[in-house]
């Protein structure tokens, strides 16, 4: 019954209740009684709770409506306001939900063709960093060797340490242009790209290790880069933000999917706001109908866990993922 037919059916019958007591033996003295004031607040109390009641169980759905809508987020899936209530506000909320679908369709072809152009522009990037400064520090490099053959004993030290700060600089180019395009990744595979990242990310005071299933069902090409780029974000807010020492990489086989999980044992992901990091890890997940989640690993640390569908499917159904809370860092 819509809020309408509720509100009129209950007046209707005050209404009417109180029109048959004039017309019976029920009267009203002059000045009122006691008996008779008693009644009519009585009467008037019943009246104004069930409009009341009414009211607030009609209303209830837009009130949660309300909260849901302050409270959407585009980069979390599948989030919707469960429909309920009289007839206006259950066609409102089915309504504001199919809103909520195309925004999440219009959000992921955006985002599609954003991470798309972001790729491109890295691989434009690395490999004019390969082959235009990397051959130039190269040359530099040869220079200074044929220099440093040449030149007074007691400049050689100079010159010396000028060659290793051109070394040093070579390979920061190169590094950065292996984290721009995982080249590793398209020639020998997801698991190879992991077990390289995770010996990237193991320095002086990280340890990362790497548990990789084999019996992997076969991937997309592009879910293969959203796990690999996920992957490379999670350790690298591990390096820079947890203040951990040992952090795991696992890749292993869902139902119907792949799950990838980079665990710290660091500080946690507290209370603050998701920075760009992760929220550009929830745009790579739309693209493949992924689901990410972020929250507090057991015991201490940091739990990022990404489920991506094996081969072409759509935004939903995704891989059920274990119980967790989210939480960004």
């Amino acid at each position: 019954m819509s809020l309408f037919w509720r509100i009129f059916s209950l007046n209707a019958a005050g209404l009417v209740a109180a029109t048959a007591l004039l017309l019976g033996p029920v009267t009203v003295s002059t000045p009122v009684l006691p008996g008779e004031a008693l009644l009519l607040l009585a009467g008037l109390a019943l009246l104004l709770a069930g409009n009341a009641v009414v009211l607030r169980l009609g209303l209830a759905p837009l009130r949660r409506l309300g909260r849901a809508m302050a409270t959407a987020d585009l980069l979390r899936l599948g989030v919707r306001a469960a429909v309920a209530g009289p007839a206006e506000a259950a066609e409102l909320i089915t309504t504001y939900n199919t809103m909520l679908d195309r925004l999440e369709a219009e959000r992921a072809a955006g985002a599609a063709r954003a991470l798309g152009a972001q790729e491109r522009e890295r691989h434009r990037v690395a490999r004019e960093l390969h082959d235009e400064v990397g051959q130039t520090l190269t040359a530099v490099l040869l220079q200074l060797k044929r220099v440093a053959d040449r030149v007074p004993a007691d400049l050689r030290e100079e010159v010396g340490q000028a060659q290793e700060a051109t070394r040093a600089g070579l390979e920061e180019i190169r590094r950065i242009a292996r984290r721009l395009r995982p080249g590793v990744l398209e020639e020998l595979g997801l698991a190879s790209a992991l077990r390289s990242l995770a010996a990237e990310f193991t320095t002086h005071g990280l340890t990362v290790r790497h548990h990789l299933s084999g019996d992997l069902p076969p991937l997309e090409a592009e879910s293969e880069l959203v796990l690999y780029r996920v992957a490379q974000e999670s350790l690298t807010n591990t390096a820079r933000h947890a203040a951990a020492d040992r952090a795991d990489l696992y890749l292993r086989p869902l139902p119907g999917g792949v799950e990838l999980l980079v665990r710290d044992n660091g500080t946690g992901p507290g209370a603050a706001p998701e920075g760009a990091g992760i929220r550009g890890m929830r745009e790579r997940a739309l693209l493949t109908g992924a689901a990410l989640r972020l929250g507090p690993a057991p015991g201490r640390g940091t739990d990022v866990r990404l489920c991506v569908p094996a081969g072409p499917a759509p935004a939903r159904p995704r891989p059920r993922i274990p119980a967790g809370a989210e939480a960004g860092r």
